[in-house]
């Protein structure tokens, strides 16, 4: 059997070129690889979750009569902003209802809520 001379060099070429799409296509973001898609959905997951359970969190910050909002927004307002999530934690608003312990992440999107509503 004779195969022709190009062969050899197609075979590479094509191989080549395979790898190179590959590199180029995982790269530019066209392709991703299962683990990449599975910690982006838990990401947003993540988010999701947070963005229901929050309006929860606004809802027992309602329950204080208007004066008591208006200092809790003010004491708010005095926390630094890594403190702002543990003030709404302390105050109970981000204990969900069934659980015992507040929840970090809803404490602190709470807290973003409630100082961009006061601001406007």
């Amino acid at each position: 059997m004779n195969i022709p001379t190009w062969t050899k060099p197609a075979v590479w070429g094509a191989v080549g070129g395979a790898v190179g799409m590959l590199i180029v296509s995982l790269s530019a973001g066209w392709m991703v690889t299962s683990g990449t898609a599975r910690q982006t959905a838990e990401q947003q997951t993540e988010k999701a979750v947070i963005a229901a359970l929050t309006p929860i969190c606004i809802a027992e910050f309602r329950k204080a009569a208007t004066a008591q909002q208006q200092l809790h927004i003010a004491a708010l307002e005095d926390e630094s902003s890594w403190e702002q999530g543990d003030y709404i934690e302390e105050q109970g608003w981000a204990t969900l209802p069934g659980q015992e312990q507040p929840n970090v992440d809803v404490a602190e999107a709470c807290a973003e809520q409630l100082l961009d509503v006061s601001s406007t």
